[in-house]
């Protein structure tokens, strides 16, 4: 691409490209402002199905316009065009294979009195815009062509059209992320949003320098790989319908319209709350990004700020890393199989010796994980294994719970009992759970004990469940999050540091196994209700959904049978107070003193407990 080249129009540009002596090896970072265009150009007796397939993935197939049978040109887009050689170069298949590429189908202009053109949309149709914004493009840097990958992802498929995604890789430096994210989603017809940041592998993608079309792309450092559906995805369509004749633009050199990208405009003012996408990390190993609006992230953040209150004015706010209830969230939503643990024997002396904060949230979260259609199951001391199926059949009588969680003991016998239990023949590459939850968990210490708050030593009534996490640290894929109210439960080792420092008997309690994300809350059954509320939220977030499927499918609301189900499965006060009543059956008694004391019916209740409920339904149902 040459300087001058750069800023033509795209009718001067149209106009050189049919003289066939440009030079132009691709379009990108040309005809800056106006969008570019895949070209699919089909027997019309597969023009209804191919249309239909565009519309079942709109995210890689946004269709701009389908001509007539014979049709050259595509008014909508230019008054001034013709297919046969408006592109730099066409690839021709014949049963689905490519035998040539060619500058003109001229030579084809009889076959193509039958045959319908589709133009669809690209994303160097937003390369100006993201470069005005500050952002290096690099591939135009580069001066070669956009990287473009066959994913593992399949199209919803319409009669023989068949095929995986392809989508598009470009480095983005980590602190650009939220304003590349914000300006593409605002341009549904040049794909949209990213379906994916992070690590290639997720999407099958096993080496970014390897692309199956256009050309490496280098990362800079700081560079981050995201990924969008790409229009490339129609010649996949192609190849899998094997038709005697087909021909497409050859990736990379669009066809270049005269109708302006829709993100110039849109970049002139701040996108609305719901439609501003934000970007969060949500796991290191493998590199993940998650995406949700800026109005969802600040609901979350507000439920974030009810959990913490500090009934007891124990200092916990010394405690608190900000969104980790919105990361850990992010991250649950996108897992398939969780594994929780409670269970938290302050009442050593009594039997059974564990307390009613953990248990409830513990059901609420579960609750909402089988609502959302997730694998969940709850690891427990094996001591307390009968008395907690007990306690799960009861919650499941009284409706605190739609169906029985699995429940598990592990008791970390031999040294690889951990990667056996968390993994399919203690395989890393084959994971049984995504993510663990550890909520009101006692946590091991610096010294190898366990402690209560008061710092006596409760080891002997613990199982080494601390193992899992620690081993799941190491397995890539498996992600953590302690819920703590006090930082000697699993996973608070995050914090150990402002335990130790701000926390009475923090130099001796504190737990020392860290967990990716820490949650802290008032009361631990408070960061599992404020937690199931946050899934909830994000379930009906259009950005979070589309990114969380990758852009396949049309975006559908949930339906009223998935609304209702979800929101059946949020806590209620009579939830918890049946959860309390289903405890103190079973004898298990308070561990807070001052935020159990009001007695209802013979058992333990707190206001603060109702009122804080009702805060967090009253939020959430904001986001209805």
């Amino acid at each position: 691409m040459s300087k001058c080249q750069s800023v033509m129009s795209s009718s001067a540009l149209r106009a050189l490209i049919r003289k066939k002596t440009h030079g132009i090896k691709n379009t990108s970072g040309l005809a800056a402002g106006y969008q570019q265009a895949n070209v699919v150009i089909l027997h019309k007796s597969l023009a209804d199905d191919f249309e239909a397939f565009c519309h079942a993935n709109p995210s890689p197939l946004p269709l701009l316009y389908r001509s007539q049978p014979g049709e050259w040109g595509c008014p909508p887009l230019t008054a001034d065009a013709d297919i046969r050689v408006d592109c730099p170069q066409y690839c021709v298949f014949k049963d689905g294979l490519l035998v040539s590429r060619v500058s003109s189908l001229m030579s084809y202009s009889g076959q193509l009195q039958d045959m319908v053109s589709f133009y669809l949309g690209c994303s160097f149709s937003f390369e100006r815009t993201l470069r005005e914004a500050g952002v290096p493009v690099r591939n135009v840097e580069q001066n070669c062509n956009v990287s473009m990958f066959r994913t593992s992802l399949q199209c919803r498929g319409v009669g023989q059209f068949q095929c995986p995604m392809v989508v598009t890789m470009r480095p983005v430096p980590e602190e650009k992320l939220d304003i590349v994210a914000q300006i593409t989603h605002l341009t549904p017809l040049a794909h949209g949003g990213p379906i994916h940041i992070g690590d290639p592998a997720v999407l099958g993608i096993q080496d970014v320098s390897r692309p199956e079309y256009g050309d490496p792309v280098a990362l800079g450092p700081g560079d981050v790989p995201a990924f969008w559906a790409c229009g490339v995805t129609g010649v996949e369509a192609v190849q899998s319908c094997k038709p005697p004749l087909a021909f497409t633009h050859s990736p990379g050199c669009m066809f270049l319209t005269d109708r302006e990208d829709s993100s110039v405009s849109a970049s002139t003012s701040p996108p609305e709350p719901d439609q501003c996408p934000l970007t969060f990390s949500i796991s290191q190993q493998p590199l993940h990004y998650s995406v949700a609006s800026k109005a969802v992230v600040q609901s979350i953040r507000d439920l974030e700020k009810i959990i913490g209150e500090d009934p007891g004015e124990r200092g916990i706010h010394a405690l608190f890393v900000q969104d980790e209830l919105l990361r850990s969230c992010l991250s649950l939503s996108h897992s398939s199989s969780v594994l929780i643990t409670t269970g938290f024997p302050t009442h050593y002396t009594h039997n059974p010796p564990e307390e009613t904060d953990g248990p409830p949230g513990a059901i609420a979260i579960a609750a909402t994980l089988q609502a959302l259609q997730k694998e969940v199951a709850i690891v427990t001391d094996h001591r307390a294994l009968e008395m907690n199926q007990r306690i799960m059949e009861d919650a499941v009588k009284k409706g605190v719970i739609k169906t029985a969680v699995p429940l598990l003991s592990y008791q970390g016998k031999s040294p690889d009992s951990a990667l056996h239990f968390l993994c399919h023949d203690g395989d890393h590459k084959k994971p049984r759970f995504d993510h663990l939850v550890a909520i009101e968990r006692s946590g091991r210490a610096s010294d190898g004990n366990y402690y209560n708050m008061r710092g006596v030593n409760i080891k002997h009534l613990v199982d080494p469940i601390d193992d899992l996490f620690t081993t799941a640290s190491t397995i890539p894929g498996i992600s953590t999050t302690g819920i703590g109210d006090g930082g000697n439960e699993l996973g608070m080792g995050k914090v150990k540091e402002a335990v130790r420092e701000h926390m009475p008997n923090g130099s001796l309690i504190a737990c020392d196994v860290a967990a990716d994300f820490a949650i802290t809350a008032g009361v631990s059954n408070w960061g599992g209700y404020g937690m199931a509320c946050a899934l909830y939220i994000l379930s009906l977030c259009p950005i979070h959904q589309r990114y969380l499927h990758k852009g396949l499918g049309q975006p559908h609301p949930p339906t009223q049978d998935q609304h209702q189900a979800w929101a059946a499965s949020l806590p209620t006060v009579a939830k918890e107070e049946d959860m309390l009543s289903i405890l103190v059956q079973h004898g298990v008694r308070s561990g807070k003193t001052g935020t159990l004391g009001m007695e209802v019916d013979g058992l333990t209740f707190h206001p603060t407990h109702s009122d804080l409920i009702i805060k967090l339904r009253d939020r959430t149902s904001q986001r209805k």
